[in-house]
């Protein structure tokens, strides 16, 4: 038996429509229709033709249902910019995740997760004053500074710079996965799933950007809480300043910082925190250590060198899951083959990897007219 909603996945994860895949499966809409909704089940010819155009293991579409990922408990940027395709493909992939991060559970102990909360700062005994409350007209900006400043402390990291954000959020149990290239324009979501934070990251931003996204998800997760992701521009100007207060910690920035720094230190500087130019830039300006004329100056002129969308001459390498090496690289010691952890999980290996920030180096067939063998291939020689 067919399990409609896996065929609805499928395609949403795919980013087609119905009318597409009814067109590329040779279906009409509703007929299709009639399949996701469970109102009729595919022929075998039918679902032959779905599994081919959605590039799905037949197996996929027979396995147990797999829970929604709702738009509401999804901590999704700029929700009303994003089309219903990358928004399906993004809630797709949170699935599959979960997925993953079952199978996982079941086969390794991981962290237990240990995220702030908004209650958890209340039991360490602060003066109402101290803790921070999100989402008021009044002193935001202050709650997410004040809430950075708490993780920092129960976390035991002092005023220095974090090295890998990737490998701190999952030595606090945070599950971390990638996005699909499907969906580049997503930056990073987050969610909870009972009791598990997950945060998902893009692998097609800058290394700086990818660090940033990652606080940012944490911030949503240490500030929203676990019922309901808040949208709109005040949660994410939370998330942002706690991103900013947690990566540039306020004290470390006055310690080393010059009031009034031109770009030239900026760019110097930004290696320190492993951050975007334009990130150290705004942090300045809003701990007041350069004013809105040199705040404006340093954006043109950061912008001018190529800044505002990359990071030229980087170095700073693109954080990457340390928990999913560990547990591929045992399995791997252990004689199971990643084509069988895809396989146990009815996913094609090419899926698999877009979850685990592409750690397994997967063959591909070629499709060149040599690919066809030995005799076919080029031969190499040592040139001198």
């Amino acid at each position: 038996m067919t399990t409609a909603s896996r065929l609805v996945l499928a395609r949403k994860r795919r980013g087609l429509t119905v009318t597409r895949l009814a067109q590329m499966a040779g279906l009409t809409p509703r007929r299709l229709s009639d399949f996701e909704n469970g109102r009729a089940a595919p022929s075998p010819s039918s679902m032959k033709a779905l599994a081919a155009a959605l590039e799905f293991p037949s197996s996929f579409f027979t396995a147990d249902e797999v829970a929604e990922l709702t738009v509401g408990s999804v901590s999704f940027r700029a929700l009303s910019k994003m089309t219903a395709s990358q928004r399906d493909i993004a809630l797709s992939s949170g699935r599959l995740a979960r997925g993953l991060q079952d199978w996982i559970g079941a086969r390794f102990r991981l962290p237990v997760p240990d995220i702030p909360s908004l209650t958890s700062f209340s039991r360490l005994g602060l003066d109402e004053d101290q803790i921070p409350h999100p989402g008021e007209s009044a002193g935001t900006d202050c709650a997410a500074e004040e809430a950075a400043s708490l993780v920092r402390a129960r976390w035991g990291l002092g005023n220095a710079p974090i090295a890998n954000v990737v490998h701190l959020l999952e030595a606090h149990g945070v599950r971390v996965y990638s996005l699909s290239r499907d969906c580049a324009e997503v930056d990073a979501f987050s969610f909870w799933d009972r009791g598990i934070p997950f945060v998902l990251l893009s692998t097609e931003k800058t290394a700086e950007r990818g660090r940033f996204d990652a606080a940012h998800e944490l911030g949503h997760l240490v500030l929203h809480g676990e019922e309901q992701m808040p949208h709109g521009p005040r949660a994410e100007a939370e998330a942002h300043r706690f991103a900013a207060a947690l990566l540039m910690p306020r004290a470390d920035v006055l310690a080393h910082a010059v009031r009034g720094a031109d770009t030239n230190w900026i760019l110097q500087a930004k290696r320190r925190w492993k951050v975007a130019a334009m990130a150290l830039a705004h942090r300045l300006h809003e701990l007041g250590l350069t004013t809105e004329w040199q705040y404006r100056t340093h954006c043109v002129e950061l912008s001018r060198l190529g800044y505002r969308k990359s990071e030229p001459r980087s170095g700073v390498p693109r954080e990457t899951s340390q928990v999913l090496g560990k547990v591929f690289a045992t399995l791997r010691g252990e004689g199971t083959r990643f084509a069988d952890v895809a396989r146990e999980l009815h996913l094609r290996s090419e899926d698999l990897n877009d979850l685990i920030f592409g750690l397994v180096v997967t063959a591909q067939e070629g499709k060149g007219r040599n690919s066809g063998g030995l005799a076919g291939r080029p031969q190499l020689s040592i040139v001198r």
